[in-house]
């Protein structure tokens, strides 16, 4: 029988913010949204062309508590409308019936800083109201790169309030492979947000030795589980509010080394396989091509 897996996207926001000749910017690429969407709907399709299935909306800083801090507040709704329309217009662009679009339930103040986040009644009303404004455009949620058990309940709940599946993704800490940057368990988090409804559970925007090394806690749930890597050198230099381009790139991580890595998960257990920052399209069409060399068949849902 063939085996089935689904291929995610890349790490749309760095691919944008390589192409644009915007400077860096504490929204990261989130403001591209509406000064050039057209890019923004190419690299969409770009990743669409080289085997995603599953596609994420490009609104990972449009929160309340970021665009407040960073920008104005208002901009909330017509960003996550121009992320919608790019994304749906990159699909009917590549003309892939199969394509899926994802809505992103990102971390609501900074990543990789757990203890920035709301309280708990607060996460869950922010992330309501990001579902709110993206539900109805996408067919599925994925909660990104949540760095605490608060805010993965917080977003899964959510999300699990639509009709829509939640994958919930979460962020280890790279010198514990086994702990959130919380450093709460990530099993204790994966059963939490199982028990709340994620459809899926996966890890993100870690190094991929970082999500190797906890593949054996991924085996151990009830789920299916996923995984997409970053490839920075480290993630210490980026502050609450800071730019990415205080981050370096990985000389190391090229498509096919990146390609074997996401084999190696697969054939370890994990059904859903992707890039978070530092992968572009080629990391994708190399992924694609080693999986389908080894059997696998790429979808975009399980």
């Amino acid at each position: 029988m063939t085996r089935r897996v689904v291929l995610l996207d890349g790490g749309v926001g760095q691919e944008i913010f390589k192409r644009s000749d915007a400077e860096a910017s504490p929204l990261w690429s989130t403001h591209v949204m509406l000064d050039d969407p057209d890019l923004v709907q190419t690299v969409h399709a770009d990743f669409i062309r080289a085997g995603a299935r599953l596609i994420t909306l490009n609104n990972y800083t449009a929160t309340r508590q970021r665009l407040g801090r960073d920008a104005s507040v208002d901009l909330l709704k017509p960003i996550h409308d121009a992320a919608i329309k790019v994304a749906h217009g990159a699909k009917a662009e590549c003309g892939f019936e199969d394509v899926r679009i994802a809505g992103c339930l990102p971390p609501l103040v900074a990543s990789y800083k757990p203890g920035m986040s709301p309280c708990e009644d607060d996460c869950l009303n922010s992330f309501r109201e990001l579902v709110a404004l993206q539900k109805d455009g996408v067919e599925h949620f994925m909660v990104e790169t949540a760095s605490n058990i608060r805010e993965g309940v917080a977003a899964t709940k959510a999300a699990k309030e639509t009709e829509f599946p939640c994958w919930t993704a979460f962020t280890l800490d790279d010198e514990n492979p086994s702990l959130l940057r919380s450093g709460e368990p990530l099993k204790q988090a994966a059963q939490r947000v199982i028990e709340v409804g994620a459809d899926a559970v996966m890890v993100n925007c870690s190094m991929p030795e970082t999500i190797e090394a906890a593949l054996p806690v991924l085996a151990e749930l009830s789920v299916p589980t996923g995984a997409y890597a970053n490839g920075f050198t480290s993630i210490a230099a980026l502050n609450a509010g800071g730019t990415v381009d205080s981050l370096s790139a990985r000389k190391d991580l090229g498509p096919e080394t990146y390609a074997e890595w996401g084999l190696r998960c697969v054939e370890a257990g994990l059904r859903i396989i992707g890039g978070c920052c530092e992968t572009g399209p080629e990391h994708i069409a190399a992924l694609k091509s080693i999986l389908e060399d080894n059997g696998y068949e790429i979808v975009g849902s399980l």
